[in-house]
């Protein structure tokens, strides 16, 4: 989920190669001069939330640390979109959003995070580690793997960090950016501060897995379902799915790392877990919290618990690029899957700013 200290403080670096680092109204405010002089096509079509219940053909590659799962929509040569997910969900959090980004002529990439769906580790000896820069790595190397020099990344949740992680890091690889709950990247020094007593019940799951109770119940087939069930029901209040909606995703929590995975994440940002020293250096430039300069949209979900107050100001000093914010009305969590068309036309928005 997202970063904590969303709630209670603001969250360059250029020229890094990874070479050498081895239908709602929507209300907005832009800031910026966009990028290429043009008006931004709409998307001719509104799609209902549903609409599509698979992501498609899956796709594996070898990339890094990782054989990755993954979908693929649109035209094989078309500019490329990479759509990241994130916890408790899937690649199907992507599934009305991909056929819309397809039929205005992009290539379309959504992967499965390490520990998730049909990605697995290629060793068995590799530490199960779920730290910010390595699952941007992860992504680096997909890109690498799938011989993508420049991409638009959108994410929400997991997804937003990795890709602002991304964005600060290796800014050359990163053509546009849409950015759910604004900047995620995490501080785990500042991670130590007490939020608001309101703003710490939001985040019961997160002290819970830093328990070896929660941690159990995450290796439980049966209760891992029924809590991922839970984040669901209380992170998008309106979203109104069925059964079989959650029952696609959930197969995704079946992956034999998963628990692992998930739990780490969060104990590795409380300060409860130790990354690996290899990625110490990437971490020390994340926690000077680096200015974002490509060109970027965020989208703040009006019914998300973790939307920080202030229609996007407490993170607006971070994106110093071309910029445009948008809040969606009404709107939970899983804003792709819940708000499918507002989200594409972001990609399409930022992708021209």
């Amino acid at each position: 989920m997202i970063d904590r200290r969303t709630f209670t403080r603001t969250v360059g670096i250029a020229g890094i190669t990874a070479s050498s680092l081895g239908g709602l109204d929507v209300s907005s405010a832009a800031a910026g001069t966009p990028g290429h002089g043009t008006t931004t096509p709409a998307l001719p079509a509104v799609v209902t939330p549903g609409t599509h219940t698979s992501p498609g053909e899956l796709k594996r590659v070898k990339a890094g640390l990782l054989e990755v799962g993954y979908a693929e929509a649109g035209p094989a040569h078309g500019p490329v979109v990479l759509c990241l997910h994130g916890w408790p969900y899937d690649i199907h959090s992507f599934v009305d959003v991909a056929p819309l980004l397809a039929a205005e002529g992009y290539r379309v990439i959504v992967p499965y995070l390490r520990g998730h769906g049909t990605t697995r580790f290629l060793s068995s000896r590799t530490f199960r580690n779920a730290q910010q820069s390595a699952i941007a790595l992860d992504i680096v190397a997909l890109m690498d793997a799938l011989r993508i020099e420049t991409a638009v990344l959108a994410g929400f949740d997991w997804g937003t960090r990795t890709a602002d992680v991304i964005a600060a890091l290796w800014p050359h690889r990163v053509k546009a950016l849409v950015s759910v709950s604004g900047y995620l990247i995490t501080d785990v020094a500042a991670q130590q501060e007490p939020l608001s007593p309101q703003a710490e019940y939001s985040w019961w799951y997160q002290y819970y897995f830093a328990t070896e109770r929660g941690r159990r119940a995450m290796q439980d087939s049966t209760k891992r379902p029924e809590l991922c069930r839970l984040v669901w029901d209380t992170v998008s209040p309106t979203w109104d799915f069925d059964d079989a909606t959650f029952a696609r995703t959930a197969t995704a929590f079946e992956n034999p790392d998963y628990a692992d995975i998930v739990v780490h994440n969060y104990r590795w940002r409380l300060g409860l877990a130790d990354g690996e020293r290899h990625y110490d250096r990437y971490e020390k430039l994340l926690a000077a919290r680096p200015a974002i300069r490509v060109p970027t949209l965020t989208l703040d979900p009006e019914r998300d618990p973790f939307t920080a107050p202030g229609d996007g100001s407490s993170y607006r000093d971070r994106f110093v690029g071309a910029y445009e914010h948008r809040t969606l009305p009404g709107v939970g969590h899983n804003v792709p899957q819940e708000a499918p068309t507002d989200f594409a036309q972001a990609v399409v928005d930022a992708d021209h700013l």
